[in-house]
């Protein structure tokens, strides 16, 4: 494998954006009834026309959840096509009233992220068979051709809707870059196949959560996002401390703060207003 092809090639899809919010419920308690009323209803309608996205193309979907724990109170996830599309669904939740009672603790910016270390070991390793220049003309447009192909065939995957569940787990990561432990200084075959292992364990727990991997590299503050989706939040728990003990984890892994949300439904939005779960 030639130095100069360090990184593994991956396809994007949904631009993501998650926003964490606190509810400033003694100020919303102070208002007269009819005005919450009027401003729940407003707020209500923008969400569900979010949650149920696009009936062509890619589903471009919004999910509201109650957050539990100080971290904040209520959580969107938002996947559209593009940075500019989130954008603009940020700022058309932030001209409703409804959000002026609402202050944004957190964020986090990605974009949908298949790695693809196994093809890029197999096209690399062809092309220099080949002995085609590595980021020669020939080169790039045998890798583009590579990553139409791929992109092509994982197009639900890049471009999916939010799963159903009734638990969100999100947490933020990146790889070490230590003295001593640097994940970005191992072999790629080494990194290949430590991903290899690591996504294995997360295929025996297919059946119970679904999982989205976002990148974030110039985008956020961490490299990679994680979504974790499922019906029983213990598997939660018992996905990734069993991935705490495989190699890509235990010696390269730096986790970022944890945040849990229970899907809320837009239309149920007022009973929560008033204390309902």
């Amino acid at each position: 494998m030639p130095e100069t092809t360090p990184a593994p090639l991956t396809v994007e899809g949904s631009a993501v954006l998650h926003q964490m919010f606190r509810f400033r419920r003694r100020e919303w308690r102070a208002l007269p009834g009819w005005q919450r009323e009027r401003m729940t209803h407003e707020a209500v309608h923008a969400l569900k026309t979010m949650e149920q996205g696009q009936r062509d193309g890619h589903p471009n979907q919004s999910a509201l959840y109650s957050q539990l724990g100080h971290k904040g109170d209520l959580l969107l996830i938002h996947f559209r096509d593009s940075l500019e599309d989130l954008n603009k669904s940020e700022l058309e939740l932030a001209r409703l009233e409804f959000f002026d009672y609402l202050e944004a603790k957190h964020s986090y910016v990605s974009v949908i992220e298949l790695g693809l270390y196994e093809s890029s070991v197999k096209a690399f390793a062809a092309l220099v068979e080949k002995g085609v220049e590595p980021h020669s003309p020939e080169w790039s447009e045998e890798i583009k051709q590579v990553l139409s192909r791929q992109a092509g065939a994982m197009a639900p995957r890049l471009f999916p809707s939010v799963p159903p569940a009734k638990y969100l787990c999100f947490y933020p990561m990146d790889k070490k870059r230590g003295e001593s432990v640097n994940w970005y200084t191992a072999p790629m075959a080494e990194r290949q196949r430590m991903m290899h292992d690591h996504g294995m364990i997360g295929r025996r727990y297919a059946d119970d959560v679904r999982q989205i991997i976002t990148g974030s590299i110039g985008f956020d503050d961490w490299e990679w996002g994680v979504d974790l989706f499922a019906d029983d939040p213990l598997v939660f728990k018992h996905l990734i401390y069993e991935m705490r003990f495989d190699e890509a984890s235990a010696l390269y892994a730096a986790f970022g703060p944890f945040y849990i949300g229970v899907r809320l439904p837009a239309e149920q939005l007022s009973g929560w207003l008033n204390g309902a779960s």
